[in-house]
């Protein structure tokens, strides 16, 4: 284990403590953007690290209803914006998940910054409805309908190469997965931009619901800069 991560580690003892590597099984929704420059800037919640240095690339959304995880089943809502830095690496910007051993745990692992929201995840008609709340407020919500042929996919198409920074530690990760996938159509779509970038008037270049899937989360590298 990295010296600073026993560090991060020893806050931990009241969770459940699962160090990586990760096994993850579960579904997920995927929606894919080419965010510009100036949007991620002002909309995108960056940390005041990652300010001035993004570098573009494809920007992802993710839902996903983990099934199967080291800590049990979650949920979680996050929005990778494109790459950063002079390593063009990815990151995180802004992550819910609604279970606190999974927020102790990605942030020590891996530098993920998530926080902890309750999720209502409910099936319809074959349509998932998604729910995220901070008491009476609506932070994310949508509707989402698979449709068409499934076809596979994994993180070759879809590439995944962290870069983020806790504590002062530099956590370098790359997340290998795959699934089967459906095209996928959002409805309904409310975002509350205090808590998460506003994507509810922007129009996704691709949006695919993937299930079954099976990623995983190897133990980071830790960067220097």
């Amino acid at each position: 284990m990295h010296e600073n991560q026993e560090i991060v580690f020893s806050n931990l003892k009241f969770y459940h403590q699962a160090p990586a590597p990760w096994e993850l099984h579960g579904e997920g929704i995927i929606l894919v953007y080419k965010f510009s420059k100036d949007w991620v800037e002002n909309h995108g919640h960056l940390p005041n690290y990652l300010k001035g240095k993004f570098k573009g690339g494809l920007g992802y959304v993710m839902l996903v209803n983990y099934e199967k995880s080291p800590v049990g089943p979650y949920h979680e809502l996050l929005i990778i914006p494109g790459k950063f830095r002079k390593s063009r690496k990815q990151a995180i910007t802004k992550i819910y998940v609604d279970s606190e051993a999974s927020t102790q745990n990605g942030r020590a692992n891996w530098g993920i910054p998530k926080e902890t929201l309750p999720f209502v995840w409910e099936k319809n008609g074959g349509e998932d409805l998604i729910r995220i709340k901070d008491g009476n407020k609506t932070v994310f919500s949508c509707d989402v309908k698979p449709w068409g042929i499934p076809f596979p996919t994994s993180t070759s198409f879809l590439p995944i190469n962290l870069e983020q920074t806790w504590n002062k530690i530099h956590f370098l990760t790359k997340p290998t997965g795959s699934g089967i996938a459906k095209l996928a159509k959002v409805k309904n779509l409310v975002v509350d931009p205090d808590y998460f970038p506003d994507i509810s008037k922007l129009k996704p270049l691709l949006a695919v619901k993937i299930k079954p899937f099976h990623i995983t989360f190897p133990a980071p590298l830790y960067g220097d800069k």
